[in-house]
């Protein structure tokens, strides 16, 4: 964890601001200052924590902000896990967004530590791009994610703005991946989930896919 964003991700005074400051700034960013992406995100939030009994994966899920919201709706044997690479983010996630069926783990998104097809849900959020080689973190996703299960990506795309030599200095620089439109996809496809949904919004990208 090199670059200055990763470094930052791993800062206890950063853990507690990303979800009240941080996390609504930089979505309205990825709109270029408008709301589609705020109100994209706000209608798949409500999707994913819909009432049900489904083991769900959150995958770099930093202060848990959409791990609880997740587990809020789950019933009966239903449970949410959140992991993270960063302590100071699952600290964070413990002390503000602990829930009956939701639990956190440190773990490393290029080897999760559970077993194949076990969830329901797999879901990694606006964490993909600061992750380093991760590529193979998609791999991950798919493996943990049972037959007829759902993985759910938001990312970065790149896009005539973030191709202009001073963003895409910035962004080098700064340890912030900008994904080419089929690399997300592609990835899922190579990692046999054929049902794949790519909406792209601004700067940003979701991508569901289904296991077939």
């Amino acid at each position: 964890m090199t670059s200055i964003a990763q470094r930052v991700m791993q800062s206890n005074a950063f853990s507690t601001i990303y979800q009240d400051l941080w996390r609504p700034t930089f979505t309205r960013l990825f709109s270029l200052g408008g709301r589609a992406t705020a109100d994209f995100d706000r209608a798949l939030r409500t999707y994913l924590a819909r009432p049900g009994d489904r083991k769900v994966l959150d995958v770099a899920c930093g202060p848990g902000n959409y791990t609880a919201e997740m587990g809020a709706g789950l019933t009966r044997a239903g449970r949410c896990v959140g992991i993270d690479f960063s302590p100071a983010m699952l600290s964070t996630a413990v002390r503000t967004n602990s829930a009956e069926r939701v639990a956190y783990l440190r773990a490393d998104g290029h080897a999760i530590p559970f077993a194949d097809n076990t969830f329901d849900t797999v879901t990694c959020l606006a964490a993909l791009y600061l992750i380093p080689d991760p590529l193979p973190v998609i791999d991950e996703l798919v493996r943990v994610c049972r037959p007829g299960g759902e993985v759910v990506i938001f990312t970065s795309v790149h896009t005539e703005v973030t191709r202009l030599p001073g963003v895409a200095t910035v962004a080098a620089v700064g340890g912030y991946r900008m994904f080419e439109p089929w690399e997300i996809t592609g990835r899922l496809h190579d990692a046999g989930v054929t049902d794949v949904e790519q909406t792209i919004i601004g700067l940003g990208q979701y991508v569901i896919g289904r296991k077939p």
